[in-house]
């Protein structure tokens, strides 16, 4: 028989990216959930509709369901239906800055509708593989209190105990979050906690910036895709404090997709893992300004504004020692040069809004 995979946010950058990767990959039959958040989020530029359609035409045999994952009965009634052998639950309202405005509907979402996906799971289908994509705002920002170093184009850790990056047992504890990173922290725990008391097996993937070239970066959520897409159109780019050399480490959907197919295969119980591209595909906005440039021959145009956003980070990349400890097969194989390219030609490609 078949196996069903039920992927959340389906028409966002990850969803999109694991339905394909286990429909053609893998063999899966794959549900979509997908209610066009996104763009009540963001507006016109944050539609995801194209990327539904696009599923539509290249996955044969993609079911795509219109539903929000805050309808706590409409999700109970689908995961009873199908089934799943796996669930990815990507769906959420992802921006840092957003959550502020709109703080009931971020935890509603983050938080609550993550305890829907879970409790469907844990009535329908509880041996299946459960993933969550979790976020490094988890840990607030008190990765900022790690001793830093000031080099020409980025900050960097200047304790060695970070050289690798920010590992999973840092601290989630006593530091400013934003209201995102407080609804996340809510269902990470609830995701852990499902793996631990009912022995189910599931894991929070707190990742770094996800990218990719099916993004559909705004200013409030996407940093590099926004970033390219502002390059292209001339558009004045806001660097918000920190000189421009706050650090990020920058991972491909596809890889995303692979460590959750590597999962699957041999899942654990109320796991967390930091899943990012890791030191070598960190950049600064500064760095990831000159990349940009040197694929499409145009100067970034931006400005300055001395005010970093609240509980942002200075520095952080993802320490991979566990992920690649468990998963030994699995790394990444998206370079940020290569990710970029990418990124630069499906802009050119999409229609603009």
């Amino acid at each position: 028989m078949k196996k069903t995979l039920l992927v959340t946010g389906s028409s966002g950058l990850i969803g999109s990216e694991v339905c394909l990767y286990f429909g053609r990959e893998l063999g899966y039959s794959v549900h979509g959930i997908d209610n066009n958040q996104r763009a009540t989020f963001f507006g016109p530029q944050g539609d995801t509709r194209w990327n539904q359609e696009r599923l539509g035409r290249e996955l044969k045999g993609f079911q795509h369901c219109e539903l929000d994952i805050r309808d706590r009965a409409g999700v109970l009634a689908l995961v009873q239906s199908l089934k799943p052998s796996v669930i990815v639950h990507a769906a959420a309202q992802p921006s840092h800055d957003r959550a502020a405005a709109i703080p009931f509907d971020d935890f509603d979402t983050n938080a609550v509708g993550t305890l829907n996906v879970l409790e469907a799971a844990r009535q329908a289908c509880p041996e299946s593989p459960f993933v969550h994509l979790s976020t490094n705002k988890v840990y607030g920002d008190a990765p900022n209190r790690i001793e830093m170093k000031e080099l020409p184009t980025r900050w960097e850790f200047a304790d060695p105990a970070y050289f690798h990056g920010i590992a999973e047992t840092f601290t989630i504890d006593q530091s400013m979050h934003s209201l995102f990173g407080a609804s996340k922290v809510a269902g990470d725990m609830m995701v852990q906690e499902y793996g631990r008391y009912f022995g189910m097996p599931t894991c929070a993937l707190r990742g770094g910036c996800l990218t990719g070239p099916n993004h559909s970066g705004v200013e409030l959520h996407g940093f590099l895709s926004y970033l390219v897409k502002c390059n292209l159109e001339g558009r004045e780019y806001k660097v918000l404090g920190y000189k421009g050399k706050q650090v990020r480490d920058n991972i491909h959907s596809l890889d995303v997709a692979r460590f959750m197919a590597a999962f699957v295969e041999a899942p654990r119980r109320g796991e967390v893992y930091n899943l990012g591209g890791g030191k070598p595909n960190s950049t600064s906005i500064l760095e990831a300004f000159t990349l940009t440039e040197s694929f499409t021959g145009r100067p970034q145009v931006y400005t300055y504004v001395e005010q970093n956003r609240a509980g942002d980070h200075i520095c952080y990349y993802s320490d991979l020692r566990k992920i690649r400890n468990h998963f030994p097969a699995w790394d990444v194989t998206q370079s940020l040069a290569e990710t970029i390219r990418q990124i630069v030609e499906s802009w050119q490609r999409r229609p603009q809004v």
